[in-house]
């Protein structure tokens, strides 16, 4: 019997526990948690240097060494988030809708757990606590899936989260890692519809394509974010270059970063220089187009391939365009749908950006930075949701819920046969 097949049975018969527990139960769930995460920290920061020597020696980027290092400040948000999960609004057993049809029977559409959720997700060991606390505060079990290179630290993680269920008398089984370093183990977690409602990848774009593609249990889709910063020709000058600086730069190693800058031309001929300016003294390489490189000989010439690429480091591509309709047609184009800004002074300008670009998140004169759970005060997230189909954008715990219908009557009976 393999790990996966283990495992997936137990995550079903403790989700089965968990729907039945009170609001209060799973307060008390996630205050226990936190504070077991912080008890643990000795343990689960040296776990994380373990991680994060092995990454270093494999040669891993420093973007990919931010995404993996939990240090004491963020291993303290860790247990925050967990704890803010924890006091929001109970997610469960609320009538969305109700209504009495004409022949006496009473309706009503409530919210209830999804059942098993499986992640699959890449180095951030952050993603172990942020889903398990969404999870377990929506009544859902979770098996986990992280990467090779976090191993270390998603055990320690787990064995934590699993000593907080123990200490609340609940299922460890509710939170389950999948340790195997075999690549089979996720195709199983993608194979295993029986036990598992909903799949979540968390990664790169090869990860996230793989399992949309190959999963035969359903897939909540969490995409690349190839984001976008387009500044208007009405746009403040003050203004742009600092939320263009903030996006790109104030942690580039995740997907809310901007990869791309889209300036308008008249704009770019007063002020693209302090721009470049502003970016330069932050380390940032430019990659542009034709008009921007003879503008400014610090920008390189950008390949075609610089527009559909999620650089996730100080690097950045700048493209002059003539208005707002060809801004949003290069973002038709190149974007990931995650999230798209534009900067300007015009109200007919940020209208029409925001009905004509198709992303989750649209910002007007605010950094794209702002896409994630905690930020939107959902208390964490399970990840950005790129699609349509029931969750679009950070995640929080509605997206992990699903409904019944729960219908009450006095006899009526369908047929007219006599019984």
């Amino acid at each position: 019997m393999t790990e996966v097949e283990r495992k997936a049975p137990a995550a079903r018969q403790a989700s089965i526990k968990l729907s039945t527990t009170s609001d209060q139960q799973r307060q008390n769930l996630l205050h226990a948690i936190a504070a077991v995460l912080l008890e643990q920290q000795e343990h689960i920061l040296h776990a994380n240097k373990l991680d994060l020597a092995e990454a270093e020696k494999a040669g891993r980027d420093a973007a990919y060494l931010d995404r993996l290092e939990i240090n004491d400040t963020r291993l303290a948000d860790l247990a925050d988030a967990v704890t803010s999960v924890a006091e929001l609004e109970d997610p469960l057993g609320t009538t969305l809708r109700s209504w009495t049809r004409p022949n006496g029977l009473s309706i009503r559409e409530v919210s209830v757990p999804l059942g098993v959720i499986a992640a699959v997700f890449e180095a951030r060991p952050n993603v172990t606590a942020d889903i398990s606390a969404l999870a377990l505060r929506t009544g859902n079990a979770v098996l986990l899936r992280g990467s090779r290179s976090a191993i270390n630290t998603n055990k320690a993680l787990t064995a934590a989260i699993q000593r907080g269920l123990q200490n609340s008398s609940l299922p460890q089984e509710a939170v389950q890692l999948i340790e195997s370093p075999e690549r089979s183990a996720t195709t199983e977690l993608m194979e295993a519809s029986e036990w598992i409602d909903v799949l979540i990848p968390r990664g790169g774009k090869e990860l996230i394509n793989k399992v949309v593609r190959e999963s035969h249990v359903p897939v909540i889709e969490t995409g690349a974010g190839n984001c976008h910063v387009y500044i208007d020709k009405d746009a403040d000058a003050e203004l742009a270059r600092k939320i263009a600086v903030d996006a790109k730069v104030q942690r580039p190693s995740v997907c809310n970063a901007a990869e791309t800058l889209l300036v308008e031309a008249s704009w770019a001929e007063q002020h693209l220089a302090e721009l470049i300016d502003s970016l330069s003294s932050h380390g940032v390489t430019l990659r542009g187009c034709e008009t921007t490189t003879s503008l400014d000989q610090r920008v390189y010439a950008a390949q075609e391939e610089d527009w559909e690429t999620e650089y996730l480091n100080l690097t950045a591509a700048i493209k002059i365009v003539q208005d707002v309709h060809e801004a949003c047609a290069h973002i038709s184009k190149w974007g990931t749908k995650h999230s798209e800004a534009i900067i300007t002074e015009n109200p007919e300008a940020k209208d029409l950006f925001f009905q004509t670009v198709d992303a989750s998140t649209l910002y007007h004169n605010a950094s794209t930075r702002f896409t994630d759970g905690f930020e939107f005060g959902l208390g964490a997230e399970v990840g950005i949701s790129t699609q349509k189909l029931h969750a679009r954008g950070p995640m929080g715990l509605q997206a992990l819920t699903t409904v019944k219908y729960l219908v009450e009557g006095n006899g009526q009976c369908k047929g007219s046969l006599s019984y």
